[in-house]
């Protein structure tokens, strides 16, 4: 049962015969009548009866009419609603994005584009890395923000910029605004970092053990946080030096409520990328919006390419 169907029917209904239904239709006679036959057969039983020489509702029809009259609204509800997508900037666009990136850049982007396009329900919602690309994949979110590359062929990922990392400490800090020659010289401090969560792997979890790997460290000394806020308000009161981003680092650098430590064997950084369904329909909204965050997030960054 289809919705077509379904409202060549309702035109008979409304119109009180074929004939006045084949002319509304731009059908010829038959095909109007073979429609409606093909319904009766698939429901069993007759909808209309002619008495007198007219066309009028059985039992079966009358009971028919809502609900035909509702599937088919629906139907053309929908059509319009994809073509709006298609034609419009209107309709739900979801964004998931990895908490650590969700600062005063991308809010920028989002307050401009709500503000610019009000037609279109704009949801965010924040996540890890690794469940960014899992919201995208079943289709829960439209794009994706996250760090470093998602190897997955369901998704198309695209980079946006890498951005450097930097070791922050206190302003008090013995090495403050100091250089120091190599990593080895901080292998002894206390250093803050998201945790590690068994089968949910984040990447900003793991570069300060990776780097210290790397380097021939061994294990670093460190204390599990899973908040950036509070990442950085323990190193402002000393409990300890962090890598983190410099865009997220920048308000508290800008107020001199954290200061850094240059190392001079370290070029640590992390790319940040789009993500999207390979093969996904994107909407004219989420084309827009796509784009807005390629030009603010990745021309003005450094790597950006």
């Amino acid at each position: 049962m289809d919705s077509d169907a379904l409202n060549t029917f309702l035109v008979v209904h409304r119109l009180g015969g074929i004939s006045s239904a084949a002319r509304a239709l731009h059908r010829s006679q038959p095909a109007i009548s073979r429609r409606i036959a093909l319904l009766e057969q698939e429901l069993g039983v007759p909808l209309f009866e002619w008495i007198a020489g007219k066309t009028r509702l059985s039992d079966a029809g009358r009971v028919m009419v809502p609900y035909a009259e509702r599937a088919v609204a629906a139907a053309q509800d929908a059509e319009h609603a994809v073509r709006a997508l298609l034609r419009d900037h209107s309709g739900p666009v979801a964004l998931a994005v990895t908490g650590t990136l969700a600062g005063m850049q991308l809010s920028k982007v989002l307050k401009r584009f709500a503000r610019q396009h009000p037609d279109v329900e704009l949801s965010l919602r924040t996540a890890t890395s690794a469940e960014v690309s899992d919201l995208v994949r079943r289709g829960e979110a439209t794009i994706g923000l996250r760090y470093d590359r998602d190897r997955s062929r369901e998704l198309d990922c695209e980079l946006l910029f890498a951005e450097p990392l930097a070791v922050v400490c206190a302003p008090d800090h013995p090495l403050a605004r100091r250089r120091v020659a190599k990593l080895a010289r901080l292998r002894d401090e206390r250093w803050i970092a998201f945790p590690i969560v068994p089968g949910r792997r984040e990447i900003t979890a793991s570069h300060v053990f990776a780097l210290f790997q790397t380097h021939g460290l061994g294990e670093a000394s460190w204390t599990p946080v899973d908040s950036l806020t509070a990442q950085k308000r323990l190193v402002e009161a000393g409990f300890g030096i962090a890598l983190l981003s410099e865009s997220n680092a920048a308000e508290e650098l800008g107020r001199s409520t954290i200061s850094t430590i240059a190392v001079g064997d370290l070029a640590a950084s992390h790319d940040v990328v789009t993500v999207t369904r390979r093969g996904g329909f994107l909407s004219a909204a989420s084309r827009l919006l796509l784009e807005m965050i390629r030009a603010e997030l990745g021309s003005s960054k450094p790597g950006a390419r």
